[in-house]
Formats: C-alpha cells, structure tokens, sequence
C-alpha cells in the first residue's frame, strides 16, 4: 500500500465496511452508500465527503526504505484525512428525520466496531499494531460543522465526522546505491 491511488483506496474501503455493516438491515442498496460531496449527491442514502487532506503532525518518514540490495526509495508522506459522513434518507418527510437518525447511529456502532484497519489491506483489525489505520470520530462545534457543509441554498444536515490515518503516501522517486564490497583494515603499532 502507499501508492499514489491510497487517497482513494482508504475511501473505497469505508464504503466497503459501511456496505458490508449496514447493507440491508438499515440501508436497501449497496449502491446506495458511496463517496460524493454534499453538494452533488445525487442517488446516495449515505455519502461520505473527503474534506480535508493534511500531513500528519504525529508521524514523518525520514528513512529511506530498501526496495533492493542496489536500490532504495525515499521516504514517504503520511497524511490524516477527515470526513463528512451524511445520511440523506428518501423516506417521506414524517419519517425522514428518525430514519437518518437510524441511519447515523448504525455508522457510528459501525466504526467503533472497526476503529483500526490494517495498513496493507485496508481491512478491519482487531486489535492495531503501530501502522495501521485508526478511525477516529472528531467533536467539532457546529459553527465548525456548517462552514464544512457549505452548500448554497442547502439547510445544515446532521452530520458525523472522522479522521482516519495514518496514511502512506508512498514517493516515487528512488536512486540506486553501491552497497560496501571490499573492507580493508590496517592495524598499526
């Protein structure tokens, strides 16, 4: 893992995690839970918004890492990306609110449950070894929570949100290196 792609791997893997935990005791359609911005949801009940990519402040690669006895990769990034979790229930108006509600704490028993995910393969662990991913519900404020939303002629909907990290970000550069063949030692009295 650490590809370029891993942006986008971590948010396919949550959707896969919430498919396989809510899918269809809360929601019908698998293909009713997917990434997509507040703003251009279209069909989803449930989208999850990538809303801020950062470098980690906690963890910072500085070793080069050995691909070969003749080649090494530079050190990569690790980053913390947060989510916007909204639930967006089709239910008629009587009932919509309670059925977000139903919607919301589902992911939130969901995520608890799978706090960590393996850094390789992206999968649920039970218990978290030094690298792997953990999934963390942040409390902002709702202020901060609106300025996240921001979505013209849209009222606030209730949302959770998460950060998940770290994550590697592998770099793509490497440079090839002449490993020490021949030691000569002299020893003088």
């Amino acid at each position: 893992m650490g590809k370029y792609t891993v942006i986008a791997d971590v948010g396919s893997a949550l959707v896969k995690l919430l498919r396989e935990n809510l899918c269809p005791d809360v929601v019908l359609n698998p293909d009713d839970i997917g990434l997509c911005s507040p703003a251009d949801k279209g069909d989803v009940i449930l989208g999850l918004h990538l809303y801020d990519v950062r470098e980690s402040q906690e963890l910072r690669a500085t070793e080069m890492v050995d691909l070969s006895p003749g080649r090494q990769r530079f050190p990569g990034t690790y980053l913390t990306l947060s989510y916007m979790i909204t639930a967006y229930s089709k239910a008629d108006v009587k009932h919509r609110s309670g059925e977000d509600q139903r919607i919301l704490g589902r992911v939130i028993q969901t995520l608890a449950d799978n706090a960590a995910l393996s850094a390789d393969t992206l999968t649920p662990v039970a218990r978290a070894s030094g690298m792997d991913l953990r999934v963390n519900m942040l409390s902002l404020d709702v202020e901060s929570q609106q300025r996240i939303w921001n979505v013209p002629n849209q009222a606030y909907r209730t949302s959770l949100f998460y950060r998940v990290g770290p994550v590697e970000l592998e770099s793509a550069r490497t440079r090839q290196i002449q490993r020490v063949v021949d030691l000569d030692l002299t020893v003088k009295e």
